[in-house]
């Protein structure tokens, strides 16, 4: 390769080539997969729950490891050496908490969403619909914006394209794979742009290091690693590495990933790997609990590879390419790549100057990849939580078809607020940038992961404790983020003082992580302690103690004070969907036999009455709420719509967009909660004990061999 500085790099026509042929090839498979289920809201939001394990596995890593990692997570090596893979190896245990604790639990509950979750657990709707909103405002700030920013810096610096326009085509397809198909499409594409990712991902760790001497060559070269613009001058100490730059723990008082800072990290870690619906929601689409939990630890495995993949070869970018990734000047920076520090051009670097023809174009495709990657699971689960969560709050008898649509339409609206993101991002961002999402992730995550820890092991915790802890938890993490950044912090080179307050610059974002869980730990506690208990014949199947439990679960809602003295409703328990689909149908029956006596003409049989119902104007036949709801927490609405007037041309179009064929009719949902069996095959249990043990060995030795 000839020229050092991206700039000087330009790609051929195999790259290009290559380029359009891998996005042709990835929109047909789309496409392929979005054929099926995506016709109801299970197949849309939850592929149908009939996925299994080595896919959502993909989809999980893949959702994880976009192009924030890639840029990052190399960004985070080149400029303080291997202690940011201490996150990865951390994830491998959070998987194993994820798959053994939080989703036996998530399935016995038979939730879609976590804001769900919580409405099931403690009742009301206000904490719902906070978290709900609360959710959407960290994805489209944190998540969509720090994907966008990685994706716009990879294709500003490598692809040389027009920065929106690019961003548009990338969108676009984001929003092909999921609007198109749901969360089959997107779990689908994933896996293939997982093996894809990773094939070239291995193919430059291997030529990083073949280009640097080997793995000893790399430890000894990165100390001496500095830039021209430092060595030349003597009175600055900026743009030195970190002494402890082949060490996961760092002083307690380092100012990026402090040793004892693996508490606030685990706690990140468990909202984002165990509460997050973009994570969760994948290993609920599953088709058993086998299936799910096999996920999980298959995605554990495949998180031993970013340390390899993308810190390592990041550290080796800083040796080979000195005086831009290692900048440490900031004007000199922001002629380079735009902002105060350049680590995170660290994986471009190697991309443009390391790889051959044709496979440089494969690994920038698979980059882009992993920027739509990222955002379709992000989409997916927005417009999920959207739809189910916010729409249905004040569209009670909104049909199915109605919900599928709002949820796609949501999506384009995603897309808008990410392009209006953009030109904030690019003033804003700069420096580390996966260290930047961990100090958002400190701010915001901590509360939801007390408050869901709480909910699955202590049933004591009720409505009030949960929604005012997390809202003054919340409170206090929004004002530590609006001090933290009303003024600018000063860089290495501008030689100023830092003008943050003692108590925020001296209090590590990490520690501040802790200090926020063991906060909104002890509100929740001692809020629910002086209000009054729930009923424990609500928590059935609802935490961790009852997951198992058999029992007919009572609906929160209904056992409100005003109604604790009435008189037990009459119980209809059936043990199937079908048993209670005939009394949905003896019920339709009963009507049209009453209807036909009234008016002197009689049904003459079964087959007749079929007839009248298909006939019918659009009717709501529904029994009412107490029938079900203490069985299976299942409710059944047959919403009969047929012999109305034919569908316009604009429903036409949506029922098509939707996936539904033409004899489809309106379905009103009233509640999508179905409890699933957490039983587990004898064989699957004994070989997934069998590879989580040895996946937490795994990262056990890597954590203490580079400690």
């Amino acid at each position: 390769m000839e020229g050092t500085f991206l700039g000087n790099t330009a790609l051929n026509i195999t790259d290009i080539g290559v380029i359009i042929a891998y996005f042709i090839f990835i929109l047909i498979f789309g496409i392929y997969f979005s054929r099926t289920s995506q016709a109801n809201a299970g197949g849309y939001f939850l592929a149908g729950k009939n996925m299994k394990w080595m896919p959502i596995g993909a989809s999980l890593f893949a959702s994880n490891v976009g192009s924030i990692h890639f840029v990052g997570l190399a960004g985070s090596g080149a400029a303080a050496g291997i202690a940011v893979g201490l996150f990865e190896l951390n994830a491998m245990f959070i998987l194993l908490l994820l798959g053994y604790i939080f989703l036996p639990v998530y399935l016995s509950a038979g939730v879609y969403t976590m804001p769900e979750y919580l409405k099931l657990r403690f009742g009301g709707r206000r904490i719902q619909i906070c978290m709900a909103f609360l959710t959407l405002m960290v994805y489209i700030f944190t998540k969509i914006s720090a994907d966008l920013y990685a994706g716009a810096l990879f294709i500003e610096q490598a692809l040389k394209w027009d920065l929106y326009l690019s961003l548009m085509l990338v969108l676009g397809m984001a929003c092909v794979f999921t609007i198109a198909g749901g969360l089959s499409t997107v779990i689908w594409t994933d896996f293939l742009q997982t093996f894809i990712m990773l094939a070239g991902a291995i193919f430059l760790m291997i030529m990083s290091f073949v280009k640097v001497g080997g793995f000893t060559a790399m430890v000894e070269k990165y100390p001496y690693a500095i830039p021209n613009t430092t060595l030349m001058d003597n009175t600055t100490q900026c743009g030195y590495p970190r002494k402890d730059y082949m060490h996961f723990f760092h002083s307690p008082d380092a100012d990026d990933i402090p040793g004892p800072g693996i508490i606030g990290l685990t706690i990140n870690s468990i909202w984002y790997w165990c509460s997050d619906q973009v994570i969760v929601q994948r290993a609920l689409a599953a088709k058993s609990y086998d299936h799910s939990k096999a996920a999980t630890i298959f995605c554990g495995y495949l998180k031993i590879l970013p340390l390899f993949l993308l810190v390592f070869p990041g550290m080796i970018a800083r040796i080979l390419f000195k005086d831009t990734v290692g900048c440490a000047d900031a004007d000199a920076c922001y002629e380079i790549c735009g902002g105060p520090a350049c680590s995170n051009i660290a994986y471009p670097s190697l991309v443009i100057n390391l790889m051959p023809e044709g496979a440089r174009g494969l690994m920038l495709a698979a980059m882009v990849s992993a920027l739509i990657t990222s955002l379709t699971s992000i989409f997916n689960s927005s417009s999920t939580i959207f739809a189910l969560d916010i729409w249905m709050f004040f569209r009670k008898k909104a049909t199915e078809v109605e919900v599928l649509i709002v949820g796609r339409i949501f999506i384009l609206i995603l897309v808008i607020i990410s392009v209006v993101w953009i030109p904030i991002i690019q003033a804003s961002q700069g420096g580390d940038l996966f260290i930047y999402i961990q100090v958002i992730s400190s701010f915001t995550q901590p509360p939801i992961c007390a408050i869901f820890l709480l909910a699955l092991f202590w049933e004591r915790l009720n409505e009030k404790g949960a929604f005012w802890s997390v809202l003054i938890g919340i409170a206090a993490g929004m004002i530590r983020f609006g001090v933290e950044y009303y003024q600018k912090i000063p860089s290495c080179s501008e030689n100023m003082p830092d003008p943050r307050p003692d108590i925020v610059k001296n209090f590590h974002f990490l520690y501040f992580s802790c200090f926020l869980f063991l906060l909104t730990t002890f509100i929740a506690v001692v809020i629910s302690l002086l209000t009054e208990p729930i009923d424990h014949r609500c928590l059935v199947r609802l935490t961790w103690w009852t997951r198992n439990s058999k029992e007919p679960r009572l609906d929160i809602d209904d056992m409100a004070p005003s109604k604790a003295t009435s008189t037990a409703p009459s119980v209809v328990c059936q043990k199937d969907k079908e048993k209670k689909n005939d009394l949905l149908e003896m019920d339709v029956k009963e009507t049209l036999e009453s209807k036909s006596k009234t008016s002197h003409e009689p049904a003459k049989n079964r087959a007749d009455i079929s007839d009248q119902v298909s006939a019918s104007e659009h009717v709501n036949y529904a029994l009412p709420k107490q029938a079900f709801s203490q069985c299976e927490d299942v409710i059944y609405t047959v919403a009969v719509a047929a012999g109305s007037s034919p569908p316009s041309c604009g429903k036409k179009f949506l029922y098509k967009i939707c996936g539904f064929d033409k004899t489809y009719q309106p379905t009103t949902i009233t509640n999508l909660q179905e409890p699933r069996s957490i039983e587990e095959d004898p064989k699957w249990k004994w070989s997934s004990n069998i590879l989580s043990i040895i996946l937490a060995g795994i990262s056990l030795f890597l954590t203490i061999y580079f400690a």
